[in-house]
């Protein structure tokens, strides 16, 4: 778990530095398009990944019987 933390961490550094360069910078358009395509997606499943929620030690066990409640 800690290693996807910092994989995630390092990703969302990694994708706004990216998204930030293109912003203020003059790239070539392809470089824009790759940051684009990959990096904003990056951005979002990092900064997603990070700031799930975590069961309480108290409900995680009723979660993984029953992981969805509503509909």
């Amino acid at each position: 778990m800690v290693s996807q933390k910092i994989t995630c961490i390092i990703l969302l550094v990694l994708s706004t530095v990216a998204i930030l360069a293109c912003l203020i910078a003059d790239f070539e358009a392809w470089i824009v398009y790759a940051v684009a395509i990959f990096g904003i997606p990056t951005w979002v499943l990092s900064l997603g990944l990070l700031t799930m929620a975590k069961p309480k030690p108290e409900d995680e066990e009723e979660r993984v019987k029953e992981p969805f409640t509503g509909y």
